[in-house]
């Protein structure tokens, strides 16, 4: 090996080192970010009964939400997915927001008693009785190996 190809050896491994360091503080402070937004979330939500209408995955301006939401969010999730419930809230039906992690446990054509802070629906639960948990899909290499 010639000293040229050392030195972009070094450079390389230098760049890539920082580029990890980088990403490591950048991710640190997002996680910071992300638990100050949650503590804000759950410490403004309201539990309301609602009737869940219907729940589609849709493009923010395709969704229905009010035009002062949908201006308030970044370009580059306008472009993202959301996951939209319509929902009954006492006389009205409301366009709302649910968390991509509880979506699937939300039923359709059913009441349920709802975490909601704003538009924003970040729990669930059954008025009658525990909702029923959606079975997990099963990933591509447990289909190919036959497990369960």
């Amino acid at each position: 090996m010639t000293t040229a190809h050392i030195i972009t050896l070094i450079v390389v491994i230098a760049a890539c080192v920082g580029a990890i360091i980088l990403l490591y503080f950048m991710g640190k402070r997002n996680m910071k970010k992300r638990d100050e937004q949650q503590a804000a979330i759950d410490q403004a939500a309201q539990w309301v009964n609602m009737l869940i209408i219907d729940k589609k995955k849709l493009r923010m301006k395709e969704s229905g939400l009010p035009q002062q939401v949908i201006d308030q969010t970044p370009r580059f999730a306008r472009l993202a997915k959301v996951p939209v419930v319509k929902a009954k809230v006492g006389p009205q039906i409301v366009t709302l927001i649910a968390d991509n992690q509880i979506y699937d446990q939300i039923p359709v054509k059913k009441e349920v008693k709802a975490s909601l802070s704003g538009l924003f629906i970040s729990d669930v639960r059954g008025v009658r009785g525990p909702l029923e948990k959606p079975e997990k899909k099963r990933g591509f290499f447990a289909k190919l190996t036959g497990q369960k």
